[in-house]
């Protein structure tokens, strides 16, 4: 079968579109996400299907959400087999649109792979962490600086690092050089898995998920400030004092000195 010439689809830079065209990336997403014979998987930004074409080899069955309608038909071309039989659906949509239970999706019954414009990353993990209905991993390409922010090598956590560590376990799988893709962009990116999905967190400690995070962004609305100053401004009528002590935490910390733990023992 002849299929469209994907060199004549340039990336469009309005949807942030820069194609991935390492093998070793492309191996090591499939790879990081753990893909197996039995599980469906939501690949966000297919592209031109080259991603597409090696989880359909491993996977139950791939739901794959495009954006551009230029590449639709390509992919529909491409994939007129896959479609065929079921194994691939192609959805003409925005992710951020995108219902899982429209397509009969359960709680850590599927996977995500994505290739996201990188300037909806925060809404897209927000989408997919806090719905009721998690994937069981989650496998995303992100600017290098943010894979960096997430996993706090420095032991400096932030807002972003603790709302993902709250939900999963994030890994920088490996980074990737602009070379790596056409058009090259400006920066560098990194492939980041998050795994252990749930919200076991505040099952198990019994906290508000709303609480949380209105607390965890008062504590650090001002990062120069002491946490505990932070918190007394918007929240005045609660013993902050009494929590750190109980907490074992000092008065003078900063909202990046806390853990995931510290969290949890001050919101209660």
């Amino acid at each position: 079968m002849q299929y469209t010439n994907n060199n004549s689809i340039p990336a469009k830079k309005s949807l942030g579109q820069n194609f991935l065209k390492s093998k070793m990336a492309l191996n090591k997403i499939v790879e990081a996400g753990e893909v197996s014979a039995t599980d469906i998987v939501l690949e966000v930004g297919p592209g031109k299907g080259v991603l597409t074409e090696k989880l359909l080899l491993i996977a139950k069955k791939v739901i794959a959400v495009e954006k551009d309608d230029r590449l639709i038909s390509l992919l529909q071309e491409k994939f007129a087999p896959e479609i065929t039989a079921g194994k691939l659906e192609i959805i003409h949509d925005d992710i951020l649109n995108f219902k899982q239970s429209s397509h009969q999706l359960k709680v850590g019954e599927y996977k995500i792979i994505a290739n996201i414009p990188y300037y909806i990353t925060g809404l897209f993990l927000r989408k997919f962490l806090e719905t009721d209905c998690q994937p069981a991993k989650i496998v995303v390409m992100v600017q290098k600086e943010i894979a960096q922010r997430i996993m706090a090598h420095d032991k400096k956590e932030n807002l972003l690092s603790i709302s993902i560590k709250v939900f999963g376990t994030p890994k920088m799988v490996m980074k990737v050089d602009k070379e790596n893709f056409s058009p090259a962009p400006k920066v560098d990116s990194a492939i980041l898995s998050i795994s252990n999905i749930s919200k076991e967190f505040f099952i198990n400690n019994k906290i508000s998920e709303k609480d949380f995070f209105n607390i965890l962004h008062a504590g650090f609305a001002h990062k120069r400030k002491m946490l505990i100053s932070n918190l007394r401004a918007l929240f005045p009528e609660i013993d902050w004092e009494g929590r750190f002590v109980s907490a074992s935490i000092s008065p003078k910390a900063r909202a990046e000195d806390l853990t995931l733990l510290d969290w949890s023992k001050i919101v209660v």
